[in-house]
């Protein structure tokens, strides 16, 4: 019966996700309008909205003399953006010339942490805050704050807002509105996303070296030297403003830090070199200025100073070589440096002594490759495929959260969408870097308890401290700082980013969630689905350290009997199934059927919800004081959901004797979730692998088993007390089957 009852389960299971794919099938998008973004100027009946076709689709504002006000966008279509939940989340705004941020509304968006428990407008004002927001400099005009702050409980899908507005806004004000394409003129690519290594930015001209040996500078210098053949510099020039040079050279981390010190036209400038003489020289530490190096463009010559410069360690671009100083310059669009165009470097040789004559100057010319120029509309090039690479390149990186992918819901992503900036997941990872260095901490030493559990659970002292200081680590860190409860919710979002287009960086958003998953799913190959419940569910964790509580006061515990009990196991089954299938008509219904989980109240929230919430948590919990972990029995669509595939696991690590289930039932009567059978055999699909029932094994004070051993072995004239002693700190011997 319970074999058919699994069987069942499955093909239930296999025909929801047929039918899931077949729901998708046909879901588009509809694109935004646009008008909506005059309500953000004054005289609205007056402004004129003129789309404009292109790479950047976007339409121009202008008002009743013609003159541009702004230009209005979707993030949907300019940069493909998608929410945590992978459904569509779409803002309309509008940005000024300048790159301030005239107004925003958010116009879709399916986010699960939104539709119930954080209000609607909290979402829609945290949008609006917007409005004076500065996407070339990042902040508020007028405001020391780099962005609105973030909805509380929501901080993930608030980071996917910003990131869409200003990545879609800095896209639009570099699209074909520019100044150089109506102009005709070239472009400096400043979107598209590429890694390269050192050998091949050489190859193709974005690395320009001057090799001048002590030799060619004694001539120079009029002076002489002993070991002409060694190198007197050997200096570098980059260009360091595209993403495939610049992050290629100092790695994502500095070169965001850089860009978000420039303005929408500044330049970023390597230059690095090593042997006997320094480009860089002292007297800047006291001048401000470089003065042994310069830039000269044509009639210009620019001075390289303090102010921009930021001196850098080592170079990230793998086959980089040692090089003594590395140094990274901001050049400001005012000095009117044109990056589109050729210049040259300037290096001026000292002299260790007086001398009347002018100091001797070697330059190294460069050029940006044209790969790194975008063309006006009329005279583009076809562009190659985005996979293309050069000899060298490392992979291509993955797109954004924000940026454009295979379609949504089954639709294509839009034609026009703008090439992608860095992944915002990586900013997320490195933010919450500590608490993914404690979940690492928490997860080795599950391991080493579950790998080394019959050492663990034969002391039994030790085993129940590591039980109880376990499970309140799991809730206070992983739950009340974390926050990192999963949901049924997260199934969900998983099964239907299956079947319409997977994409790794929109689970990479929250990285906490993600490792747990990951952890889940590799734990499952080895012990089943009772590693999370029993041991990483927050409130799972709490369920049972306030059960254990009880138990300690004295308060009687309810006992259901067993034939009861299996039939109530199919609850959690049809809740699982139903939530599943009410995602095919609506993800948003689905969301809201979830709430049968009290996490979100709970443990994500901290009971801060309207008292229907507080009053059905705080029930449950209530339930679980007489009926240990009664939530996790009979509701959770999330234990339900990870039972199906438990009896996909490789090996059986809990031990039984002949005599468990014929003889003797304490094991089954402690079990926490009642997932043993009368008969002994214990059932996959409840069991939470909480070793409880592995504790009793080694004990020789509760196991019957090791009971009638140690009276067998008994000597004459030995007490029975003193027998069960020791068979409790030696129970070993026996094979058990």
């Amino acid at each position: 019966m319970r074999y058919l009852c699994s069987a069942m389960r499955t093909r239930a299971l296999a025909v929801l996700l047929v039918l899931l794919a077949a729901g998708l099938v046909g879901l588009r998008a509809e694109a935004a309008d646009l008008s909506v973004a005059t309500r953000f100027f004054p005289d609205r009946a007056q402004i004129s909205v003129e789309p404009v076709a292109g790479s950047v689709p976007h339409a121009v504002l202008r008002s009743a003399d013609r003159s541009v006000l702004g230009y209005a966008f979707s993030t949907r279509e300019v940069s493909g953006s998608v929410g945590y939940s992978g459904r569509p989340l779409d803002v309309v705004a509008a940005v000024t010339p300048q790159g301030i941020i005239a107004g925003a509304l958010i116009v879709a968006h399916q986010e699960p942490i939104l539709v119930i428990g954080i209000p609607r407008e909290a979402v829609a004002a945290y949008v609006a805050n917007f409005k004076g927001f500065d996407v070339l400099q990042g902040s508020l005009q007028g405001a020391r704050g780099r962005a609105p702050a973030a909805v509380a409980g929501a901080s993930v899908t608030s980071a996917v807002i910003r990131d869409a507005i200003v990545r879609s806004a800095r896209a639009v004000l570099r699209a074909g509105s520019g100044p150089a394409l109506e102009q005709g003129k070239a472009r400096l690519d400043r979107e598209t996303l590429r890694r390269a290594s050192w050998p091949a930015l050489v190859a193709e001209g974005s690395l320009r070296r001057l090799l001048l040996s002590r030799g060619e500078a004694a001539i120079l210098l009029r002076r002489p030297d002993q070991e002409p053949e060694k190198p007197f510099i050997d200096i570098w020039l980059a260009l360091a403003t595209p993403p495939p040079i610049g992050e290629s050279l100092l790695g994502q981390r500095l070169y965001e830090s850089e860009l978000a010190k420039l303005g929408a036209d500044d330049d970023l400038l390597l230059i690095a070199a090593s042997g006997l003489y320094s480009f860089q020289g002292t007297n800047w530490r006291r001048s401000g200025v470089f003065d042994r190096i310069e830039l000269v463009q044509a009639d210009r010559t620019i001075k390289l100073t303090a102010d921009n410069h930021t001196r850098v360690e080592a170079l990230a671009a793998p086959g980089s070589p040692e090089l003594r100083e590395i140094s990274l310059f901001r050049i400001p669009h005012a000095t009117g440096f044109d990056s589109t165009a050729a210049f040259r470097l300037d290096l001026i040789l000292e002299r260790s002594v007086p001398d009347p004559a002018p100091p001797p100057v070697v330059s190294l010319d460069y050029r940006i490759p044209d790969r790194y120029l975008v063309q006006p509309a009329a005279t583009r090039p076809r562009q190659p495929p985005a996979s293309a690479t050069i000899p060298g390149d490392a992979p291509s990186q993955a797109p954004s959260a924000a940026s454009p992918a295979a379609g949504i819901d089954g639709a294509a992503p839009p034609a026009a969408a703008a090439p992608a900036e860095a992944p915002l997941w990586q900013d997320i990872w490195w933010a919450r870097r500590f608490h993914l260095a404690g979940l690492a901490v928490m997860l080795a030493g599950l391991s080493v308890i579950l790998i080394f559990q019959d050492a663990v659970v034969a002391r039994g002292l030790l085993y129940r401290r590591l039980r109880i200081g376990y499970l309140l680590v799991t809730l206070i860190f992983l739950g009340f700082i974390a926050n990192a409860q999963l949901s049924v919710v997260n199934v969900v979002t998983f099964l239907h980013a299956l079947l319409s287009g997977f994409r790794w960086e929109l689970f990479l958003l929250d990285p906490v969630v993600f490792v747990l998953w990951s952890v889940v799913a590799v734990s499952m190959l080895f012990w089943g689905r009772g590693v999370f419940c029993g041991w990483l569910c927050p409130f799972g964790a709490l369920q049972e350290l306030l059960n254990k509580l009880a138990r300690a006061l004295g308060i009687r515990q309810v006992v259901i009997r067993f034939g009861l009990h299996e039939r109530l196991w199919m609850i959690k089954y049809v809740i699982f199934v139903g939530i599943l299938a009410v995602s095919l008509n609506s993800i948003l219904g689905a969301f809201g059927l979830a709430e049968v989980e009290p996490f979100k109240t709970a443990i994500t929230m901290k009971f801060m919800r309207d008292w229907p919430f507080v009053v059905y948590a705080l029930a449950l919990l209530a339930a679980g004081i007489f009926v240990e972990r009664f939530f996790c029995r009979y509701l959770c669509p999330l234990g339900g959901a990870l039972a199906i595939p438990a009896r996909m696991r490789m090996f059986e690590w809990l031990k039984r004797y002949r005599e468990c289930g014929a003889e003797c039932q304490i094991c089954a009567l402690n079990c926490t979730v009642q997932a043993i059978h009368p008969l002994g055999q214990i059932n996959p699909n409840e069991c939470i692998y909480c070793l409880q029932c592995q504790a009793n094994y080694f004990d020789g004070a509760v196991c019957l088993h090791l009971k009638k051993r140690a009276e067998r072995r008994r000597p004459r004239g030995v007490t029975p007390a003193a027998a069960t002693a020791a068979a409790g700190k030696n129970p070993g011997g026996d094979v058990a089957t």
